[in-house]
C-alpha cells in the first residue's frame, strides 16, 4: 500500500512573500511544488516530498505539488514534471493569497496595467502577448504599444475584446480588475493576479512569473539582477539609526503613500522614514497635517493630472512642466516653514518610474537624494539604462533624452 499523508491547505500555516527583515533576496516561491519553501523548485523538493512521506519531514503548505490534498507520489511526479518543464499544469497563490491552477503552456497573455507588461518583457515573454491596455506608453512600448486594446481602465476593461483575443491568461495586479474572474472562467481564461508595485515582493513575483511562463532562467537573471542593487541599498542603510534618517512624505497629488504601498517600501529602502506609514495604503491629507509633519524631503509622483503625459517619462527631452510642478510645490502657500521647502529638499518623480519592475530606478534616485555622500559612488541613472538596455531591449540614452526626475542629479 502506497503511503500518502491527507492534509487540508487551508491548515497550513501560510508563508508570507513579504521579507520583513534580512536581505530582499529571502523569499519563498510560492508555486506548488515548492515543498522546503525556498526560492526555487529542484531535486531538493523531491527529497523533502519523500521525507514527509517517510514521515521525517514535517508536511508544508506546497509540498502537495498537484494540489490534489494529499502528499504521495503523484506530488514526486508533479515536481520532476516543473524540474523539466515538462508539466500540463501549475498551482500557485497569487497576490489575493488564492491557490490558481492554470494549463500549462501559456501561449497567448493579455496585459492590463503596463507595470505587468513591463515584468513579461522583462523576462523575455513580450512574444506571448496578443493584447493591451490602451493606456501604453508608445516611445518605451514602441512595439507592443501596437498589439489590439483591450480598453483603457486597469478596473473595468472591455472584457469582450480579451475574450474575443482567445488569451490562456489575462495578467493583471493584486486587487485590481474587481470580478474579472467570473467573466473570464466562463470563457476558460484564467486570471492572473501579481503584485510588481511593492519593492521587497517583486524578486518573488517575478520568479513565480517565470515558472508560470515557462521562463525560469530568463526570470533568474533579472531577479539577480534587481537584488544585487536593492541589497547593496539595503547594506548601506540598514544600520542607520534612526535619527540619520531623513523623515519623508511620498505620494502624488494629495494622496500619502502609507503603509503596503510602494511608496513605503521604496522609502524604507532608501533609508528614509516614511511619514505616512501609519496610514493605510493610499490616504488623501490636508495641506495642514503636512505642515505639522513637517518632513525633511518631499517627493510627489508626476501623475497625468499634474504633469501631461507628452512632458514627463521617455516622450521628452523638455524638463520645462515637471520643473513648473516642482516650482509649484516650493511656492504652495503654507509650506513656508516646511524644513523641506526651506532646504530645497522637494522632488518630483515621472510616473513610469514608480511602477512594476521600474521601481528599482526611483529607488535609487531616492537613496541617493536621502543620503548623496552615502551613495556618492551611485548613479541611478546607470541602472536605469541597464534595465532598459539588458531588460527590456530598447536602444534609449537617458543620458541623453527623457525626464524622468526633476530637478535632474547634476543640479542636486
Amino acid at each position: 500500500m502506497r503511503k500518502l499523508i491527507t492534509i487540508s491547505v487551508a491548515s497550513l500555516v501560510c508563508v508570507s512573500l513579504a521579507v520583513t527583515s534580512g536581505l530582499a533576496s529571502e523569499y519563498t516561491l510560492e508555486i506548488f511544488g515548492n515543498a522546503n519553501m525556498d526560492g526555487t523548485i529542484d531535486e531538493d523538493d523531491i527529497e523533502y516530498v519523500l521525507g514527509i512521506i517517510e514521515g521525517t519531514n514535517e508536511a508544508t503548505e506546497l509540498a502537495d505539488a498537484n494540489y490534489d490534498g494529499e502528499i504521495d507520489e503523484g506530488d514526486v511526479n508533479q515536481i520532476e514534471l516543473i524540474i523539466r518543464g515538462e508539466e500540463k499544469m501549475m498551482t500557485f497563490i497569487d497576490a489575493q493569497d488564492k491557490a490558481i491552477t492554470v494549463n500549462k503552456p501559456i501561449d497567448r497573455i493579455v496585459t492590463l496595467p503596463p507595470s505587468s507588461l513591463d515584468t513579461v518583457r522583462a523576462i523575455g515573454a513580450a512574444e506571448n502577448v496578443v493584447g493591451i491596455s490602451t493606456f501604453l506608453d508608445e516611445v518605451y512600448f514602441p512595439d507592443l504599444s501596437k498589439l489590439p486594446s483591450v480598453g483603457s481602465s486597469w478596473f473595468t476593461p472591455d472584457y469582450e475584446a480579451i475574450i474575443e483575443l482567445d488569451p490562456d491568461v489575462v495578467l493583471t495586479l493584486g486587487n485590481y480588475t474587481p470580478g474579472i474572474e467570473d467573466v473570464m472562467a466562463p470563457a476558460g481564461i484564467t486570471v492572473i493576479r501579481i503584485e510588481f508595485n511593492v519593492v521587497e515582493l517583486i524578486p518573488a513575483e517575478t520568479k513565480k512569473l517565470g515558472y508560470i511562463l515557462d521562463r525560469e532562467d530568463e526570470a533568474t537573471e533579472f531577479v539577480n539582477w534587481y537584488t544585487e542593487w536593492t541589497d547593496e541599498i539595503r547594506s548601506r542603510t540598514d544600520e542607520l539609526p534612526e535619527a540619520e534618517k531623513p523623515r519623508a512624505f511620498m505620494g502624488y497629488q494629495n494622496m500619502a503613500g502609507g503603509k503596503g504601498t510602494f511608496w513605503d517600501s521604496a522609502c524604507k529602502t532608501a533609508g528614509g522614514i516614511n511619514i505616512a506609514e501609519n496610514l493605510d495604503g493610499y490616504r488623501e491629507v490636508d495641506p495642514e497635517w503636512l505642515v505639522e509633519q513637517n518632513p525633511d524631503i518631499i517627493v510627489k509622483a508626476a501623475t497625468l493630472l499634474t504633469v501631461t503625459e507628452a512632458s514627463q517619462g521617455y516622450r521628452t527631452d523638455d524638463s520645462s512642466e515637471m520643473r513648473a510642478f516642482r516650482e509649484g510645490l516650493l511656492n504652495q502657500t503654507g509650506w513656508e516653514g516646511i524644513d523641506a521647502v526651506k532646504s530645497g529638499n522637494v522632488y518630483v518623480a515621472a510616473w513610469q518610474i514608480h511602477l512594476g519592475t521600474h521601481t528599482i530606478v526611483l529607488t535609487a534616485y531616492l537613496a541617493k537624494w536621502f543620503h548623496p555622500e552615502l551613495f556618492e559612488d551611485m548613479d541611478p541613472r546607470a541602472i536605469h539604462q541597464e534595465y532598459l538596455t539588458r531588460f527590456q531591449g530598447l536602444n534609449y540614452d537617458v543620458y541623453q533624452h527623457g525626464v524622468f526626475v526633476y530637478p535632474p542629479l547634476e543640479e542636486c
